[in-house]
């Protein structure tokens, strides 16, 4: 491994920006990293906020088994999943991840609609303000991405990511832990597999030291595997790290594969040289994702963009949803079949009968 990933930071929120020009450098972004630092200074989401969310993970994550047993995952994708529930890529993982998840649906009137911890259900309120900044913003960054791409109309994403209608959105807290108490481990496992998204933007949120996130570079699958500080170059003295955004599968096929979906994955890194300046792998590694999908009858079809349109004739297909992959295949799907497909290939046990459905 030689080096840390290439990612633009830009800063989406920055008083008396040029709105056309902050799009434009997300649309290069997104097509040639399909990674985007976002500078966010607590304008979008509070500081307070995302300290608040880890907390609120930690004390989820140490429930008691049985409370969270009592949430197990469901074919819904909402709920607790344990060690090595997920296989990330199956194709070469020797077991399941190892990290413990808990996915959030929607909330109502600042409810879970779903069984949650009792440690965390006094704060159920807050979780669900959380969760509607983290919408908000993708919002954003989506009508961002269709003035970018040109699109007609721009509001094109973001009319199809309404809140108020059913979708795969979900909120997600992970905690990996400490390479110490996995003992179990061999040295080719991850901690999570080698996967790109399967949404439109996820949202990752980290905390400072904490290592183990890499891109596959080239996002061929055959290209190098580089480490994505938490903290880039210059953004050391912000009150929080930047939010890294990154495009999942469902909008690169939307977009033609114009957009890059980056395969990546969570190593257990050991060596200097698989390292961040300044981070580690040895202490427990947490962290808060937000997959924005689009509401589930939306049909993908093609995005009215002269720019989408030629990279469709063009054949070519780029990072996680290229012609390799099966879920690829140009054909129109509605949101909530393209999230199926991925979700039977993630928790194969739950899918074990083969008659399943997705809920």
């Amino acid at each position: 491994m030689t080096g840390t990933a290439t990612i633009p930071i830009i800063d989406i929120s920055a008083e008396g920006a040029d709105q056309a020009q902050v799009a434009k450098e997300l649309v290069d972004a997104a097509v040639e990293y399909g990674f985007i630092y976002v500078r966010n200074a607590g304008r979008d989401i509070s500081t307070e906020q995302i300290e608040n969310a880890f907390n609120l993970s930690r004390t989820l994550f140490a429930s008691p088994l049985v409370d969270k047993q009592r949430c197990k995952i469901e074919k819904n994708n909402q709920g607790w999943s344990g060690m090595h529930t997920e296989t990330l890529d199956p194709k070469t993982q020797r077991v399941g991840d190892f990290k413990e998840g808990f996915n959030f649906g929607a909330f109502e009137n600042g409810k879970a609609t779903q069984p949650i911890p009792q440690s965390i259900e006094p704060h159920q309120a807050q979780l669900a303000a959380f969760r509607e900044a983290c919408h908000a913003l993708c919002q954003k960054l989506l009508l961002l991405f269709g003035i970018g791409l040109g699109v007609d109309p721009p509001t094109f994403f973001t009319a199809a990511h309404t809140p108020e209608q059913l979708s795969g959105s979900i909120l997600r807290f992970l905690h990996y832990p400490p390479p110490s108490a996995t003992p179990a481990a061999e040295p080719a496992d991850v901690r999570a597999g080698a996967h790109s998204d399967y949404g439109s933007v996820t949202l990752l949120f980290r905390l400072r030291g904490q290592a183990g996130l890499e891109i596959l570079e080239s996002g061929t699958g055959t290209g190098t595997w580089a480490p994505v500080p938490v903290t880039p170059p210059g953004t050391e003295n912000d009150a929080a790290p930047p939010i890294l955004v990154n495009i999942g599968d469902l909008l690169s096929y939307w977009t033609n594969g114009l957009l890059r979906s980056t395969v990546h994955r969570v190593s257990f890194p050991t060596a200097p040289s698989s390292l961040a300046r300044g981070e580690s792998a040895a202490d427990p590694r947490y962290s808060i994702v937000y997959f924005c999908h689009p509401t589930d009858a939306t049909p993908l079809t093609p995005v009215p963009s002269a720019r989408v349109e030629a990279a469709g004739s063009s054949g070519v297909r780029r990072g996680g949803d290229n012609s390799s992959n099966p879920h690829a295949e140009r054909r129109v799907l509605t949101a909530a079949e393209h999230l199926q497909m991925r979700l039977r290939e993630t928790y194969l046990q739950m899918y074990a009968d083969g008659d399943a459905k997705v809920d």
